[in-house]
C-alpha cells in the first residue's frame, strides 16, 4: 500500500509555516492520543502516522528533500523514524513537548474547552502542473540543469481584486459545534471565493473568472544525479498562480531514455560483452562503452561464458546521497558460430578430441563459488 502524503496527513498546505505544522500535528496527536482512544488500533496507527509526518516536515532539511522527491527522498520510500519502525516511546520521548500545550494547562482543555480561538487562515494555493521530462543515462548519472517550457496560469495584468464579503478576506469560514467534550471549532474553504479570500473586481479581456490568463513560461530546473524512471520531482512555486494565495508546484515526471548499449539495474549499469571463442581462450584487450565514454578491459585467457567483470564506481550515484555510486557490470558472452565453412570445420574437428578442449566439470567453479567471487 502506498504511503499517504505527509501534508495530507497533517491537513496543511506546502506553504505552511513551522508554527502551523506544529499546531496541525498537535491537533492530530490529541485527536488520536492513546489515552483518548484506548485499545483502538486504527487510532494508534493514525497517531504514529501523524508523528512520522511531523518528524519530516518539522525538519527543514528533510522537508526540503521530501518536497522535491516525495517519499522516495526519505530513503527507500519511507519517512522518518528510520524507515517507519517507530513505537510510542520514540514518539513521546522525541515530541513530548508538543503535548504540554504551551500554556501550562491540559492539552485537552486548551483544545476542546471553553471558547475557541480563531487560528491563522491557511493560504489558498494554486493547482499543480505536471510535465514529463526525458533524460539520458548520462544526464541521470551526472545531474543536469534543464530548461523547460510549459503553459501556466498567471494573474492577468491590470486585474483588480476586493476582499470576499463572505469570509472577510480570510479564505475560510468557521463554525463552532457543541460536543460532549466542549466546543469544537472547524474551518473549511470559503464556498464563495474558493479559499482565495478575494474576488475579481474587474475581469480583463482574455482572463477567466479568477483573473487568470495562460502564459508560456521558460524555467530552469536542477535535476540531481541518481534520479530514476518514474520518479517525480516537485519544484515549489512554479505551478499555476492563485489570486490572494501562493502558486502551486511544478511536478516533473522523469522518463529515462533507453541507452543504446547500457542497461540500468538499480544504481548499477549492465553491459553485455560478446567475445569470440579465440578471444576467450587466448585472452584479449577489448573496448567497452561506459556512461562517461569508453574503457579498455582485459579478458583473461580461459574466461568462461557467464563471467561477470566489474568496473567499480562507473554506475549511478544514489539520489539520497547516503550510499556509494554503483558499478558497471560486464557480462561476458562467448560467441558460438552457427555456420562454419569447410576449412573451419576441419580445424574444429582437429580440436574436438584435444586434451585441453575436453570439458572437465571438476575444474569448473560451482554456483556459490561464482557468487562469492562476484561479491568480493
Amino acid at each position: 500500500m502506498s504511503k499517504r502524503d505527509f501534508y495530507d496527513i497533517l491537513e496543511v498546505n506546502k506553504g505552511a509555516t513551522e508554527a502551523e505544522i506544529k499546531k496541525a500535528y498537535r491537533k492530530k496527536a490529541i485527536q488520536y492520543h492513546p489515552d483518548k482512544n484506548p485499545d483502538n488500533k486504527a487510532a494508534e496507527e493514525k497517531f504514529k502516522e501523524a508523528a512520522e509526518a511531523y518528524e519530516v516536515l518539522s525538519n527543514p532539511e528533510k522537508k526540503q528533500r521530501y518536497d522535491q522527491f516525495g517519499h522516495a527522498g526519505m530513503g527507500g520510500g519511507q519517512g522518518g523514524f528510520n524507515g517507519g519502525g517507530m513505537n510510542m516511546d520514540d514518539i513521546f520521548s522525541q515530541f513530548g513537548d508538543i503535548f504540554n500545550g504551551g500554556g501550562g494547562g491540559s492539552p485537552f482543555e486548551s483544545f476542546f474547552g471553553g471558547s475557541s480561538r480563531g487560528g491563522r487562515s491557511q493560504q489558498a494555493i494554486g493547482s499543480n502542473i505536471r510535465i514529463k521530462l526525458k533524460l539520458t543515462l548520462e544526464d541521470i548519472a551526472n545531474g543536469v540543469e534543464k530548461k523547460i517550457k510549459y503553459n501556466k496560469k498567471v494573474i492577468a495584468p491590470g486585474v483588480q481584486f476586493e476582499n470576499c464579503s463572505t469570509c472577510a478576506g480570510r479564505g475560510q469560514v468557521t463554525r463552532v459545534q457543541n460536543t460532549f467534550l466542549g466546543q469544537m471549532q472547524t474551518a473549511s474553504p470559503c464556498p464563495t471565493c474558493r479559499g482565495m479570500g478575494k474576488k475579481v473586481k474587474n475581469v480583463p479581456p482574455g482572463a477567466d473568472a479568477m483573473g487568470l490568463v495562460i502564459e508560456k513560461v521558460t524555467t530552469s530546473i536542477d535535476i540531481p544525479a541518481g534520479v530514476a524512471d518514474g520518479m517525480q520531482l516537485n519544484v515549489r512555486g512554479r505551478g499555476n498562480e492563485m489570486p490572494g494565495g501562493v502558486a502551486g508546484d511544478l511536478i516533473v515526471l522523469v522518463e529515462e531514455i533507453k541507452h543504446e548499449s547500457l542497461e540500468r539495474d538499480g544504481n548499477n549499469v549492465v553491459y553485455n560483452l560478446h567475445v569470440s571463442f579465440p578471444q576467450a581462450a587466448l585472452g584479449a584487450d577489448v573496448e567497452v562503452p561506459t556512461i562517461s565514454g569508453k574503457a579498455r578491459i582485459k579478458v583473461e585467457a580461459g574466461t568462461q561464458s557467464g563471467k561477470v567483470l566489474r568496473l567499480r564506481g562507473k554506475g549511478i550515484p544514489d539520489v539520497n546521497g547516503g550510499y556509494r555510486t554503483g558499478d558497471q557490470l560486464i557480462y561476458v558472452n562467448v560467441f558460438t558460430p552457427n555456420k562454419l565453412n569447410n576449412e573451419e570445420k576441419i580445424l574444429m574437428k582437429q580440436l574436438l578430441d584435444a586434451e585441453n578442449f575436453t570439458p572437465d566439470p571438476s575444474k569448473e567453479k560451482g554456483f556459490f563459488d561464482k557468487m562469492k567471487e562476484f561479491f568480493n
